[in-house]
């Protein structure tokens, strides 16, 4: 127990849930003393040498004096690559294995005794002694994973008779080198991105109990996905392991002269399960298309989605709700949707409601929808023993809804609502119960969901704040503990919540959106950051979640505006939105007992500019459109790192306090008190100042105003970025025009405007646009050729460039 637990711990003693919540976590420590097997003596085994090798398909089979390794290439130019045994299927993050392997990949011999798999997009050597290296058709090395290394138990010691872990192969860790200049990132939702210092990241979805900012990890959604940024090339990897494990960290070192480089290193520390692996390599879009072909499509919110939102914990009464809707109603600023938190429950059980506070709830929903504005419910996986649900899910199948203990007895854990049961997920007939029960959230008027507490959590005094790890799962037919169910425990209640929704809704996308997820989790959805700290740093640390997260393949999050359990001041809270309202969910949202997130609370200043971010963002929204489908289609995320075309340019991967919006806009956010403008570093090309019109050539670096009214966001020349006409009914989805930048001179530009369809699953209509200089001004065409009169032409004006003001900078700021 550290400091940290001893103080949690004495707290909690003094109510009556805290003592509930002591009794819980003992409850755990002793299910988990009584259940897993003990580490005893262990022995540690490599897979020695090179003894036999025997094609197949894309790849073949290598075995090794004590283990063997299947190595295969897919027809797309995924990599896979398993030991012991360790195939592509099951998987919770790869549906069906993945794709069929390439019939032109052959096994062949390699230098050095060792064998090698040959492909139009990546090759991959296997050396004598188990190393494995994906290499670029150039033969640079992306990636090379030294032997691996496996502890499993002596025999005769305990836990040599088996047991989950031991059944996986034990303990294990593999050790890769990357380029000396290579850079990290990904691996879930990481405060402290997105590049990935020098470090220690721990891959089990965490509650960290209270607010948090760029020190605290691990947090909410944790991945064993990561991308690797180099001179070299691009790569993706995947280790398909949902165990608890720790990735270490270490850039590289180039030499000084002629002296040696030193490579960066990642270790990968698993508890047990399966040593499995993909990497996909390319561009940056290359990788992130094929993630989404690997694991699956994001899913597409309905448009409104993507419009400005506003949660909090504590509105207390359907009056409350009505009343600021009215703030927002009569003040002209735009809402699409209210979020009720677990205060709208009865008791905080899910899937009721609190019928004094909230006496017509469809009632109230009805009347915001005549504003244009949805209501979205909270869902936690939590059941209160004893109440109807808890009743109807110890009917389902022959055991039951919920996790059982090995006992066979219902876990019990410590939530909001009090003692509570936790159903199984990783269960097909559980999940259909429980995607049946959003129909009662649907009677109630909610348009969409939001899924919290579902790492999963139960309070505890000192420990994990989880089940415990002995639990039971049926893991969709493989059986097995919480060990390896927790990670996924989440994305499996995503599953359950999207195909209810859409079973009982088939005309409609669902809105639903997770606080805790894993690989995979984009096909249900999107995320957002939980309880971030009111401060500064949170605000930092929220940028870097949703691009760590859109690096992993979730192109659709974002943070609670305002931090979640403080009272931000005025600049804060504006600079605050004035990210939000550049990132795909855009939603503020408080505590209890934290101050309030309504922009008129700050001010009459802050009001008014307040009103022109949320302007902006439902004049963009059709550009958020554009990028959903955009992102349905090819897996890239709405908000891409400065490298995102140009991965080569060290110093854009260095870059952290701004990003790209699409490939058509930069937005550079302020994320230091009192600043009134900021450097931001340009990729190669002609850039616009949206507020100014001033051109900038790239690369570079300039210094930008930031008045508190604004932000900086510059125009890439030649883009194409859809938007609201400015007498266009929102609500009825017409008016979407192209504005389009003009190129530099000589050069052309060209994009896409994608309609969305309406409210169902079919796909959006794509407009190509192809933008050109003509007798001194700006043509746009469509794909026809014909000239597009409606499009609104900016730039033009701006011929010669301005000039680039050097601009001095705080250590670590692009």
């Amino acid at each position: 127990m550290d400091g940290r637990d001893l103080v949690r711990a004495l707290k909690g003693f003094g109510t009556e849930g805290g003592r509930r919540a002591w009794r819980s976590a003992l409850r755990n420590r002793r299910a988990d003393a009584a259940a897993l097997p003990r580490r005893g003596p262990e022995r540690a085994r490599v897979p020695g040498l090179l003894a036999g090798t025997e094609p197949a398909p894309g790849g073949g089979l290598l075995r090794f004096a004590r283990s063997e390794l299947l190595v295969r290439v897919t027809a797309g130019g995924a990599v896979f690559w398993g030991w012991d045994g360790a195939a592509a299927a099951p998987s919770y993050a790869v549906p069906g294995g993945g794709p069929e392997p390439d019939p032109r990949a052959v096994l062949e011999p390699d230098t050095g005794g060792g064998w090698r798999v040959v492909s139009q997009r990546v090759t991959v050597g296997v050396s004598r002694y188990g190393a494995v290296e994906v290499r670029t058709p150039g033969g640079a090395v992306l990636r090379r994973e030294l032997p691996p290394r496996w502890w499993e138990p002596h025999p005769g010691g305990p836990g040599a008779a088996a047991g989950p872990g031991a059944a996986a192969g034990g303990r294990w860790m593999v050790r890769a080198e990357v380029g000396a200049d290579a850079r990290f990132f990904g691996l879930g939702g990481r405060a402290g991105g997105p590049r990935l210092r020098d470090g220690a990241y721990r891959l089990w979805n965490t509650d960290p109990g209270g607010a948090f900012g760029p020190g605290d990890d691990p947090l909410y959604i944790t991945m064993p996905v990561q991308l690797v940024v180099a001179d070299a090339g691009t790569h993706l990897v995947f280790h398909d392991n949902t165990w608890d494990g720790r990735v270490v960290l270490r850039e590289g070192e180039e030499g000084a002269g002629s002296g040696p480089d030193r490579p960066g290193t990642c270790e990968l520390r698993m508890d047990g399960g399966p040593l499995r692996c993909w990497v996909l390599a390319g561009t940056p879009a290359r990788v992130l298309r094929g993630w989404a072909a690997l694991t699956g499509a994001p899913a597409v919110p309905p448009a409104w989605a993507l419009g400005y939102q506003h949660a909090r914990w504590g509105f207390g009464s359907a009056d409350e709700v009505r009343r600021v809707v009215a703030g927002y109603v009569s003040r002209g600023l735009p809402l699409s949707a209210v979020h009720l938190d677990i205060d709208h429950y009865d008791g905080h059980r899910v899937f009721t409601v609190d019928r004094e506070r909230f006496p017509d709830l469809p009632g109230l929903a009805r009347e915001l929808d005549g504003a244009g504005v949805r209501l979205v419910s909270i869902v936690d996986p939590a059941v209160k023993v004893g109440d109807a649900v808890h009743a109807a899910g110890r009917a389902v199948g022959a055991r039951g809804a919920f996790v059982r203990d090995a006992a066979g007895r219902e876990v019990r854990g410590e939530v909001w609502p009090g003692r509570c049961a936790y159903p199984d997920f990783t269960d097909p007939q559980v999940r259909a119960w429980w995607g049946g029960l959003y129909a009662e959230r649907l009677a109630q008027g909610f348009s969409g969901v939001w899924h919290d507490m579902n790492e999963p959590v139960s309070f505890a005094p000192f420990g994990e704040t989880t089940l415990p790890r002995s639990a039971r799962h049926v893991l969709d037919g493989e059986g097995g503990d919480h060990r390896a169910a927790h990670n996924v425990y989440a994305l499996g209640m995503a599953r359950a919540g999207w195909e209810g929704l859409v079973r009982l809704r088939p005309g409609e996308r669902p809105f639903l959106f997770s606080r805790s997820g894993w690989a995979g989790m984009q096909r249900y959805g999107g995320s957002w950051s939980g309880d971030v700290a009111t401060g500064w740093e949170g605000l930092r640390a929220s940028l870097s979640l949703v691009l760590g997260l859109g690096l992993c393949g979730v192109p659709y999050s974002g943070p609670d505006v305002g931090g979640f359990g403080g009272a931000p001041s005025p600049e804060l809270y504006l600079r605050w939105l004035q990210l939000g309202a550049y990132l795909p969910l855009f939603r503020t949202h408080s505590a209890l007992w934290a101050g309030r997130r309504e922009p008129w609370e700050f001010g009459p200043e802050v009001e008014r500019h307040a009103a022109a971010v949320l302007a902006e963002r439902e004049r963009l929204r059709p550009y958020f459109v554009t990028l959903a489908h955009l992102a349905r289609r090819t897996g890239a995320p709405y908000v891409r790192p400065l490298w995102w075309g140009d991965p080569g340019d060290r110093a854009l991967r260095d870059c952290e306090d701004a990003f790209l919006l699409g490939d058509g806009l930069l937005v550079a956010p302020v994320l230091e008190p009192g600043a009134e403008g900021r450097a931001v570093r340009l990729p190669r090309g002609r850039w616009y100042d949206t507020a100014s019109g001033a051109a900038y050539e790239g690369p570079g670096r300039v210094l930008l105003d930031a008045p508190a009214g604004r932000i900086p966001v510059l125009a890439r020349a030649g883009a194409v970025v859809a938007v609201r006409a400015a007498d266009a009914d929102a609500e009825a989805g017409g008016g979407v025009v192209p504005e389009v930048w003009a190129p530099a001179p000589g050069r052309v530009g060209g994009g896409v405007v994608v309609r969305d369809p309406g409210p169902g699953f079919e796909p959006g209509v794509v407009e190509r646009y192809a933008v050109r200089w003509s007798g001194g001004e700006v043509v746009v065409e469509d794909a026809a050729g014909l000239r597009v009169e409606c499009a609104v032409v900016r730039g033009a004006e701006a011929v010669r460039p301005a000039a680039v003001r050097p601009a001095a900078v705080r250590p670590g700021q692009a």
